[in-house]
């Protein structure tokens, strides 16, 4: 199986999983860091910390 990261296409989100995304973009973790970490997409970590108001640092 190549694409494992997509495996869980358009799952919703679990309390427990944005509880940890809210920890990690207070932490300052970049973007990839955090989708690697949640196992989602990009994408689907940006709409749903955009959705709760969260903001994600950044790399430059």
């Amino acid at each position: 199986m190549a694409k494992e990261s997509f495996e869980r296409h358009r799952q919703p989100w679990r309390p427990d999983e944005t509880q940890k995304l809210h920890q990690l973009a207070a932490k300052g973790m970049a973007l990839k860091a955090i989708a690697k970490a949640l196992t989602r997409s990009e994408e689907s970590v940006k709409d749903k910390a955009r959705a709760d108001g969260i903001s994600i640092a950044k790399l430059r």
